[in-house]
């Protein structure tokens, strides 16, 4: 189970008792009653489930009579040799699970095992299961990850592609041995309602491309039989997904994969009467998630670009589902994915790169090419802007838009529908400084002065005031990203604080107190106090109030201006305080960047020139790959992280200090 579903709450790191109790004392005053009630409800639940006092678990007997209309097209053919490669690569028993290539999950998969660790989880009963128990279940998002079905879909396309039985025939055995090993509600597979949502709609996905009910793979008896074992295990998807949602604080883009599951299921599986209720629960859910969790400017409140990917990706498919069975969302809702997408657009820089903002579950993997949400959404929306930011129609694109696909988005005229590019989004806190944007020379930083993160906040950094800065299409100054949330714990918390991030740290205290892997014990609030913007420069301030928590409270003002002809950035930091504090200013740098010190600061990749500022005493180190202290890293796809160059000023400072700093961009990139 999620720790935001189980009511785990306790820090990963096992402080002492008195900082335990310190901990639970504060996090006890900020919890609203509703949210103790409510996870005190689900905790009775559980054990009632597991007493079988309650809950059903046999599905009905399904109507193969209704029907519905199927929202992936296999007949838009593009890359097909890719996929049939890849489902023979998986029917030889092959997978890639994050970070780890070619796993063999044994014959038949061991479902329950880590394939990193080897840690065979056990079988007892899901809602209950401590999950982030390495002991117990060893890393449990590299257990999970085949467990959410993805490439039985990439087996289904083949399958749809060729008629080549051996692609159903792979995705049979894995489903017949992960029904076997995974009986309902028992084991790490039914802990989570969002890894069960996340199966679910896979499974929506495989059952159209397979053929639905009438599929020639169903013709003899043995077909038929593996088909009502799949069906009664999709009906007990969506019932335990309707059962075991995340709400209050854990109402993020989890909860808005479980809507979509529920929405999807109900399309793809009208075979019950609870079919429409799931259907009607899924579409009400989108339709209030999508506004809740959005903010009017198209920011994920997240603050996490990989929730905000995730949420996209998960909305357009519902928009998709819903128009192809004649179905309609509000306005508002197709207002909010268009906004979302104009966000994502425009915070792609000249080389197609996209900065790592807060947490992404598992890097890059498993998540939508934005390339390919920006097809999808200039085809949907008519936007010729998205389409440049696209550069093509991908095959991902065409499976879920369908025939005429290609000729609707060649027909976009990029330039008669192209927009001015956005740089404020006031509600969620970004703000880009640029000039030449789009073009060879272009200078994009991207500055966050946002809230920390929505509701629990447990996908957010302790980030405020941080930038990143690209340099003709490079990245230059970047966010080194994040570890999962079930990864080693010190690597957790480093990637999640402020060392992490291009801004100001004091007395070597993270702006936001940390609590464990997702809580949080103090929130820095962050705003913007002005931004202008002309030919001429671009102009950022901003505060936080992070260390105002400190014995004597420091407050942090951050001012960024960008001198477009000098195509200098200046960057000052007002550090209001009384008392002496250590005060550290970092700067990271892209992996592939060389950088070399000169005087008063450094050089990076013959591009930018910093200099850094002047106090008394002060010094500067530069780290890569470092483990005492940790610096110098950026993450990879799961726990993977590498070496990357981070320079790391430090000083004493007195008294209210005003530090600056001077970025020239020697070079286009």
């Amino acid at each position: 189970m999620d720790a935001s579903e189980s009511g785990n709450l306790a820090p990963d790191l096992r402080p002492g008792l008195t900082e335990r109790l310190r901990w639970g004392w504060r996090r006890l005053r900020r919890t609203a009653p509703r949210e103790i009630a409510h996870r005190a409800l689900k905790q009775v639940q559980a054990r009632a489930e597991r007493a079988r006092l309650i809950g059903k678990d046999e599905a009905p007997a399904p109507d193969l009579a209704a029907t519905f209309e199927p929202w992936l097209h296999p007949r838009e053919r593009g890359d097909r040799p890719e996929v049939i490669a890849a489902a023979a690569r998986i029917a030889e028993g092959w997978l890639d699970v994050l970070a780890l290539r070619a796993v063999d999950l044994g014959s038949p998969p061991r479902w329950n095992r880590d394939p990193k660790t080897g840690i065979e989880a056990p079988l007892a009963f899901g809602k209950l299961l401590d999950c982030r128990d390495r002991d117990l279940v060893g890393d449990i998002r590299y257990l999970w990850e085949p467990n959410r079905h993805l490439h039985l879909v990439t087996l289904a396309q083949a399958w749809a592609l060729t008629g080549n039985r051996r692609f159903p025939e792979a995705a049979r055995y894995h489903l017949d041995s992960w029904l076997l090993a995974c009986p309902y509600r028992y084991g790490p597979n039914w802990a989570s309602g969002f890894e069960v949502a996340m199966r679910l709609i896979n499974w929506t996905a495989a059952w159209q491309l397979f053929g639905e009910v009438h599929s020639p793979l169903w013709r003899d008896e043995a077909g038929r039989d593996f088909r009502a074992r799949w069906l009664a295990s999709a009906w007990q998807h969506a019932e335990f997904v309707r059962g075991w949602l995340s709400l209050h604080s854990a109402a993020n883009h989890h909860l808005i994969a479980q809507a979509a599951a529920l929405y999807l299921c109900g399309l793809a599986f009208p075979y019950w009467p609870q079919s429409q209720r799931w259907l009607a629960t899924g579409r009400s859910l989108l339709e209030r998630e999508a506004q809740a969790q959005v903010a009017p400017d198209g920011v994920n409140r997240e603050q996490a670009l990989g929730a905000h990917r995730f949420s996209l990706d998960t909305l357009m498919l519902c928009l998709g589902a819903a128009k192809a069975n004649g179905q309609e969302f509000s306005a508002a809702y197709g207002q909010r994915v268009e906004a979302m997408l104009d966000f994502l657009a425009s915070l792609v820089d000249a080389g197609g790169n996209l900065p790592l903002l807060g947490d992404s579950d598992e890097g890059d993997a498993g998540l939508a090419p934005y390339r390919s949400l920006l097809a999808e959404g200039a085809v949907l929306f008519g936007r010729g802007d998205f389409k440049v930011k696209a550069t093509a129609l991908d095959e991902r694109a065409r499976w879920r838009l369908g025939p005429g696909a290609q000729a609707r988005f060649d027909a976009l005229d990029s330039e008669m529908t192209r927009l001015p590019p956005r740089q404020a989004f006031p509600e969620g806190g970004y703000f880009i400084l640029g000039c030449d944007l789009g073009t060879p020379g272009e200078i994009r930083a991207v500055v966050d002065a946002g809230p920390l993160g929505y509701r629990a906040a447990a996908h957010a950094h302790a980030d405020a005031l941080s930038f990143t800065l690209s340099v003709g299409g490079r990245e230059i100054l970047v966010d080194p990203g994040a570890c999962s949330a079930y990864a080693h714990p010190v690597w957790r918390r480093y990637f999640r604080g402020t060392a992490a991030h291009n801004t100001v740290r004091v007395d070597g205290a993270d702006q936001s107190e940390q609590g464990g892997a997702s809580p949080w014990l103090h929130r820095a609030h962050s705003a913007c106090s002005l931004w202008l913007s002309s030919a001429q420069k671009d102009t950022f301030e901003g505060w936080h109030d992070g260390y105002m928590r400190l014995p004597d409270p420091v407050k942090h003002r951050r001012l960024l201006e960008l001198d477009k002809k000098r195509r200098v950035l200046i960057i000052e930091d007002r550090l209001e305080m009384e008392d002496e504090h250590e005060v550290e200013l970092f700067f990271h740098c892209a992996e592939d960047c060389d950088v070399q010190a000169v005087a008063g600061g450094f050089t990076v990749a013959s591009i930018l020139r910093i200099v850094l500022p002047k106090a008394e005493e002060a010094t500067s180190h530069l780290y890569r790959g470092s483990s005492t202290p940790i610096a110098g890293w950026v993450a990879g796809a799961g726990d993977r992280r590498r070496p990357a160059p981070t320079i790391v000023w430090r000083a004493r400072l007195l008294g209210t200090t005003v530090l600056r700093s001077e970025i020239a961009i020697v070079a286009g990139g």
